[in-house]
This record gives structure tokens, sequence and C-alpha cells, in this order.
């Protein structure tokens, strides 16, 4: 059997271009991207920079996961349902934790750098 991984990371790319265009992975982005810049300005650790780009890593799939359960829910019930608002919110709720979780490890990792005046 044959793979054909050209098109399976062409239709990857093409979900990425889409979840590119919501507002929430604009926003994500770019907290991901000033992470990161302030890990190699600090000079942080390689195991913290490992950890804020495995938690940069958790929240984007997780927000990716997020749209993907509201573009299917629209499909599948288009009217206003108090159930699927459910799975929307809870769906959300995640990306929430895993995002508070990330602040709090970013804090946990940055905070010690920029209060030691590096």
């Amino acid at each position: 059997m044959k793979i054909k991984t050209g098109k399976s990371f062409k239709h990857a790319f093409s979900g990425l271009r889409y979840a590119l265009r919501e507002q929430t992975m604009k926003i994500l982005l770019f907290i991901a991207f000033l992470a990161v810049a302030l890990s190699f300005y600090l000079e942080i650790s390689l195991i913290e920079k490992a950890i804020i780009f495995l938690t940069i890593t958790l929240v984007l799939g997780l927000e990716l996961i997020n749209s993907q359960v509201e573009r299917t829910l629209n499909i599948v019930e288009p009217r206003f349902s108090e159930k699927v608002k459910e799975i929307k919110d809870i769906s959300a709720g995640a990306v929430l934790v895993a995002s508070i979780g990330a602040a709090v490890i970013g804090i946990l990792i940055f905070l010690p750098y920029l209060f030691s005046g590096r």
C-alpha cells in the first residue's frame, strides 16, 4: 500500500490556512510569537524553551480541535440548540484551561529572568 503523504500535508496546510482566518487563532499565534521571541531574548534554558514550545503546541492544537468541533456542529445542527451550545462551550473551555495553564507556565519561566536583570 502506497501512502500519499504529499496530499496529506497539502490538506493539513489547507486546514491551517482556514484556521488562520479566525480571530482567536490570530491572537493565540501572536502570543505564541511573543513567548518564543521572549524566550530567545532572555536566553532561557533549552528545557524551558522546550516547555514553552510544548505549551504553545498544546494550546494551538486544542484551538484547532475546538474550531473543528464548532464547524462540525454548525453543519449537524445549524439551528440553535442548547445541547450543541453545551458541547461548544465545553470545547472552548478546554482551550481556556490550556491557555490559563500556559500563562502560569509562562509566568513561572519568564518572571525569574525578568526580575534577575538579564
